[in-house]
């Protein structure tokens, strides 16, 4: 069994570290595409708009945030002319989120350049290694069951592949 990490390991640290230059990057590659625009919500939101349409209720809570931010979001995306929003056809009260065709081809480009990045990085890391930071990845979300279930069907994939 491997030794047990010592405090004070700045693991929180070095994880905001890592996501703020993850984060720049896809800026970066988003913007060599034709995305200058680029906003941090964006890649969230996007991928989750380009399974299906959401309510705005459904998106706040897809991204943990409230029904008023999410509805920020969704008017920021529209007049960007990435997204169009309409009542429910089943209940009018709820307002639904949908992608306009230029917001399909932003969220493709969203998810091609995501996935780049990870096969870069499984290409630069040893797969045991990789494993090892997707166990310490998933041990930090035992607080939130809703981020624990939705990190459930993500998979992690042998190295090398997206």
């Amino acid at each position: 069994m491997p030794e047990k990490s010592s405090p004070p390991y700045l693991f929180g640290d070095l994880l905001a570290l890592a996501r703020q230059s993850w984060v720049g990057e896809m800026a970066l590659r988003l913007e060599r595409r034709g995305y200058a625009d680029c906003r941090r919500s964006d890649t969230g939101v996007l991928r989750l708009l380009s399974r299906e349409p959401v309510t705005i209720g459904m998106l706040g809570a897809a991204l943990g945030i409230t029904r008023q931010a999410a509805r920020k979001l969704a008017d920021a995306l529209e007049q960007r002319g990435y997204a169009r929003t309409e009542p429910d056809a089943r209940d009018a009260r709820r307002v639904n989120v949908l992608l306009t065709e230029e917001g399909k081809e932003y969220a493709r480009a969203i998810i091609e350049v995501v996935e780049g990045l990870n096969r870069e990085l499984a290409a630069n890391v040893a797969a045991d290694d990789l494993r090892a930071a997707d166990v310490v990845l998933r041990a930090t979300l035992n607080g939130d069951a809703a981020l624990r279930a939705e990190a459930l069907v993500m998979r992690p994939h042998a190295a090398g592949s997206a």
